[in-house]
C-alpha cells in the first residue's frame, strides 16, 4: 500500500537521520532505495571497488576494500 509523502513528512524523515548520519566517519555518501528488492545500498566512495564483501547478521552486507568500508547493503529495509 502506497502512503502519501508530503513535504513536512520528507523535511520530517530527512532531520531524524540527519544527526545519525553526521557521526559516520565518511566525508562524502550515497544512499539507493530499491523499492521492488527493498534493498538500501550505502555507499562511502564512488565506485566502491570493493575487494570483499562480508555477510553480516540480519541480511547485512559489508563491501570493504582492505580495512576500508566502502559500502553497506541492507536487505528488507523497509522492515528495520
Amino acid at each position: 500500500m502506497a502512503t502519501k509523502i508530503t513535504e513536512s513528512n520528507v523535511i520530517q524523515t530527512c532531520l531524524s537521520l540527519s544527526s545519525k548520519i553526521s557521526r559516520l566517519p565518511a566525508e562524502h555518501m550515497w544512499i539507493d532505495y530499491d523499492r521492488e528488492a527493498d534493498v538500501l545500498y550505502v555507499s562511502f566512495r564512488r565506485p566502491q571497488r570493493a575487494k570483499k564483501t562480508i555477510e553480516a547478521d540480519d541480511d547485512i552486507l559489508i563491501r570493504k576494500d582492505g580495512n576500508t568500508i566502502v559500502g553497506i547493503t541492507i536487505l528488507h529495509a523497509s522492515d528495520r
